[in-house]
């Protein structure tokens, strides 16, 4: 997950051996991985040091919360609690692995989860492998991307549109 992968610590500044690290972008799995509590979550964080002028870092706080910086794949299984139970507003693409237009909008689907992260969920559904989400909300063309704020369908856009495009929706309901 994107905790994994990029993650934001901070440790409280002060000359009782404590550093302070502010937005560190951790990419580097292979170095030490420090313990750290995200929510009720304890999270494996990869570390760039240990150490900071030779004191030993100490408190690591979540910055990134439950912010998720990838497009997750939204099944009839997960539908409720990915979309219609989301506090957040919720991007949804409607695809198909043989679909042309679904694969040049995929990148940009993918740029905005990493953009937005924290602020919305993006999702995928393979209309393939879940045909009745799909005819709930009257996908007929792919792909489509449906805008939800607290469970409910807002918006909707049709084909292979220009990042603009899903940012000016996305912004439009962030906003309200």
């Amino acid at each position: 997950m994107a905790l994994e992968t990029c993650f934001q610590v901070s440790t409280i500044a002060s000359t009782n051996n404590r550093a302070r690290v502010l937005c560190a972008h951790l990419y580097n799995k292979e170095k030490v991985n420090l313990l750290a509590t995200c929510g009720s979550k304890k999270v494996s964080v990869p570390s760039l040091s240990l150490s900071s002028q030779g004191r030993r870092l100490s408190r690591i706080v979540c910055q990134a919360k439950n912010a998720v910086d990838q497009v997750l794949v939204a099944n009839d299984a997960n539908w409720d609690s990915l979309v219609k139970a989301s506090e957040s507003p919720v991007l949804v693409e409607f695809w198909a692995p043989w679909c042309g237009p679904c694969r040049m909008i995929a990148p940009v689907i993918d740029e905005l989860a990493k953009e937005y992260a924290g602020k919305i969920v993006c999702c995928k559904v393979n209309t393939d492998d879940c045909p009745n989400i799909a005819s709930t909300y009257g996908i007929r063309s792919i792909p489509t991307v449906l805008m939800f704020k607290n469970g409910e369908k807002k918006d909707s856009v049709i084909g292979a549109v220009p990042k603009s495009t899903l940012e000016d929706i996305i912004d439009k309901y962030l906003q309200v």
